[in-house]
């Protein structure tokens, strides 16, 4: 499973390939970006991820396989200890556990060196592959946004997920 892929950090470099992923019919109704979004804007958003950001990549002889991250969830300090998690693996390496290792390097960062509390996410409804994911590495369900997005010509709901790390629990939390 995911053999011979390699996980780095992203770099200004990647923008063709991610804008290419991004582009694909299976990826692009799970994201919040516009269509046909240019390597010049993934290029500055890359740009743009700050020290307490982590985003990768996933390659396999050179070639990029999907991104995944854990973004700050708000701008405030007072929620320094969330992250957004975010994931997009490509059409023709779906299936073959880049995700789940995504999963694994994310969540390993999170607990070890980021001293992150919470991961939280958003799934449409209906995107049950990813649903799946997230359940397999702690993540439960929160909530329901009805008509959270615009979809491929209707609104559709998000499932809001989390994940509490463990290790850094505390007590009263459960």
């Amino acid at each position: 499973m995911a053999d011979g892929v390699l996980i780095r950090a992203a770099v200004p470099a990647d923008a063709e390939g991610l804008a290419r992923i991004a582009a694909e019919e299976s990826v692009f109704g799970n994201l919040l970006r516009l269509p046909h979004s240019t390597a010049a804007q993934w290029r500055s958003w890359v740009e743009s991820v700050s020290m307490d950001e982590l985003l990768l990549v996933a390659e396999r002889d050179g070639e990029l396989l999907g991104f995944a991250g854990l973004m700050a969830a708000a701008k405030s300090p007072r929620r320094r200890h969330a992250r957004t998690l975010l994931i997009a693996v490509a059409q023709p390496a779906q299936g073959q556990g880049i995700g789940s290792l995504f999963m694994q390097t994310l969540i390993d960062a999170a607990d070890r060196w980021l001293a992150v509390l919470r991961i939280e996410l958003g799934v449409f409804a209906k995107n049950a592959p990813a649903y799946r994911l997230y359940q397999k590495f702690g993540f439960v369900e929160e909530g329901v946004q009805r008509g959270f997005a615009f979809r491929d010509g209707s609104y559709q709901d998000v499932i809001l997920m989390a994940r509490l790390s463990p290790g850094l629990l505390p007590q009263q939390i459960t």
